[in-house]
């Protein structure tokens, strides 16, 4: 079968089960990753098998990560760590400014916390706000709106966007970096649209069906800020040391191998021996030094020499043992990269947060160890779900890969002169299409990047990195939101507005935040490709 009609049947499949039929998104997407497994070559008694592998793949990947981010936000939320964050950014600018505090803690706080947990924090003051100002009262529930679902879908380590980095191979730093460096722009834009929306949708603010407003804490009872702070700061500061320090220690060893190529009479000068070593760096081809079939299949297949000069270099590589660098150079940047590769590891600095989010849940409501593990409980059921998802995302991905989607696509991109432009509008369109399909931001982009990572894009292709690419299926995520995304639900019971007035404000809120965030994303990757 085509491997293009093989991806229609699983893009069908996967809709129409939870469009149609209402089937849970975890089946939906094990399902059609056994259909397009059943479809696609290979020996028959392995397909089944090779559906659990790939599902297993993924959950080694990401599925701690996602445990301990849940429990981080879990935590934040109980201790009263979220809401002290809270309360610094509207004592930082004042009253007059509350939207920019409100939009800056939803920014901030969906990095580690669920969106609808980080809304349900901040819609008692945004009604507080209300209360003392008597206005802006729509202004202050889509600032919270703006910044949480921004970061929820550009910033790991929020599932969907830590899903896309994997299924991209992005350095989860990059992710990072390069999702706050498009959030926050796209933020204070959609910060005007918030205003646009607070005078064109009038609305009152409404009781809670008769019932009191909760009672706040008071400051003696939260956190100081800067430990409040710290579970969701340290695992960036950690992370994006790693990414920093590799940027180093690659530098570090292309400028070595540059060296060794001369010396070993490979090339004749720095200007061949630097770009070389530069592409054999990049095509991971040190660790192949001493296999001269497998180099010459490393050098052609990334493209570092034609297919005809592959073997003969190979071969001189190979014979003067150019590649081997030895132990006995100094390395600074490289042993800084070994220390940094076990502290930065997302594992690792999740880790860590996580016992601080706990140690200050402990400390400050002084709860019992027991009652501390009914909170880490709760925080893991939720998390699970969205790990089975995930997991069954990467598995839908990993068979269409085996069905040959990407030598299909290959074909037909190669005659195109305009391939970049097209894949990024292709990659927003169906990420928008998915959303406003079946409603869930994180189901959208799981199932379009396990698409779009089995085509093969190369960054040749693209004319820069893969992180623009993640980006674009971000913001399509978010374009099309309405009444089957729960996020539509949950603002307009907790914020108490009718359906026509969140079609009115929540819907042209989120499709701004995606068309901005794509804009932002295409003109970055132009002028900044990275590669």
């Amino acid at each position: 079968m085509s491997p293009l009609l093989i991806l229609g049947v699983g893009i069908v499949v996967v809709i129409g089960l939870i469009i149609v039929l209402r089937v849970h998104a975890f089946i939906a997407l094990v399902t059609a990753a056994i259909i397009v497994s059943l479809l696609a070559p290979g020996d028959f008694a392995d397909k089944i098998n090779r559906v659990a592998a790939a599902f297993g793949n993924t959950v080694g990947g990401i599925g701690i990560v996602i445990a301990l981010a849940a429990i981080i936000g879990k935590c934040l939320m109980d201790s009263g760590a979220a809401d002290r964050i809270v309360r610094s950014f509207l004592k930082l600018l004042g009253e007059k400014n509350a939207s920019w505090a409100l939009m800056g803690s939803g920014f901030v706080l969906s990095i580690p916390v669920f969106f609808d947990t980080v809304f349900y924090l901040l819609v008692p003051l945004a009604r507080s706000l209300h209360k003392r100002t008597q206005k802006n009262y729509m202004l202050y529930l889509m600032a919270i709106c703006a910044g949480g679902c921004i970061t929820h879908t550009l910033v790991p380590p929020t599932p969907g966007p830590l899903f896309i980095a994997a299924a991209f191979k992005i350095d989860l730093g990059l992710m990072m970096l390069m999702g706050a460096i498009v959030a926050f722009p796209t933020a204070v834009v959609a910060l005007g649209v918030c205003r646009l929306i607070n005078r064109l949708v009038n609305v009152p603010m409404r009781t809670y069906g008769g019932q009191p407003e909760p009672e706040p804490l008071t400051d003696a009872q939260l956190p100081p800020l800067g430990l409040s702070l710290l579970p969701v700061i340290l695992p960036v500061i950690l992370i994006s040391a790693n990414t920093i320090a590799n940027v180093f220690a690659k530098a570090e060893t292309i400028d070595l191998l540059t060296q060794r190529l001369i010396s070993t009479q490979v090339c004749a000068d720095v200007n061949d021996a630097a770009p070389l070593a530069t592409d054999l760096v990049n095509a991971d081809a040190l660790t192949q030094a001493s296999d001269t079939e497998v180099l010459a299949e490393v050098l052609e297949e990334k493209k570092v020499v034609t297919a005809q000069e592959a073997e003969p270099l190979a071969q001189r590589l190979v014979a003067t043992d150019a590649l081997t660098l030895g132990t006995s150079l100094p390395r600074p940047a490289q042993q800084a990269a070994n220390v940094t590769a076990v502290l930065g590891s997302p594992n690792l600095a999740l880790l860590i947060s996580a016992i601080i989010a706990m140690a200050l849940l402990v400390w400050k409501r002084r709860i019992p160890l027991k009652k501390l593990g009914e909170s880490v409980d709760s925080a893991l059921m939720s998390g699970g779900v969205i790990i089975l998802i995930t997991a069954g995302g990467g598995a839908f991905g990993a068979m269409l890969r085996e069905a040959g989607i990407q030598d299909a696509i290959e074909g037909t991109f190669q005659s195109s002169q305009h391939v970049g432009i097209m894949v990024f509008l292709a990659a927003f369109a169906v990420a928008s299409m998915l959303k406003f399909a079946q409603g869930s931001s994180t189901v959208a982009m799981i199932t379009t990047s396990s698409m779009f990572a089995a085509m093969g894009i190369t960054t040749d292709m693209l004319g820069c990195h893969h992180v623009y690419l993640a980006l674009t299926i971000g913001a399509g995520s978010l374009f099309g939101s309405w009444m089957n995304d729960s996020g539509f639900w949950i603002i307009s019971r907790m914020g108490c507005l009718t359906e026509g007035e969140a079609l009115r404000s929540w819907t042209p809120l989120l499709a701004s935040l995606g068309a901005v965030a794509f804009i932002f994303t295409l003109l970055l990757s132009r002028m900044v490709p990275l590669v």
